[in-house]
């Protein structure tokens, strides 16, 4: 997790910094959903590669965001859900859902 002081000073820029790329918009959208597999989430997301999920997924995880659950099964199963701090991101994601309905509602 990053500390105030890497922080930007701007409260938007530091949303920004932590939530502020198409594929983690796109992933928070999923976790808001339910708890997902990496493969799960890979398929879901058009277009995204491995290595991009997973630095998107490792940075959620080091921010605090996303919490990744280990299974000890044979083979391994791993989850990824939101965080509590993931959580609040909720109404923001609602508001932006609503936002873009609307744009495109008003384009001609």
């Amino acid at each position: 997790m990053l500390k105030k002081e890497e922080l930007p000073e701007c409260d938007v820029a530091t949303t920004v910094q932590v939530i502020g790329n198409k594929w983690k918009l796109l992933i928070l959208r999923n976790l808001l959903v339910r708890s997902w597999r990496f493969n799960e989430l890979h398929k879901s997301l058009e277009g995204i590669s491995q290595k991009v999920l997973t630095e998107s997924l490792r940075s959620m995880e080091a921010d605090g965001i996303v919490i990744r659950t280990v299974y000890a099964e044979v083979p391994p199963r791993v989850e990824y859900s939101l965080s509590e701090m993931g959580e609040t991101m909720r109404p923001i994601l609602n508001a932006m859902e609503i936002w873009g309905k609307e744009y495109k509602n008003n384009l001609s």
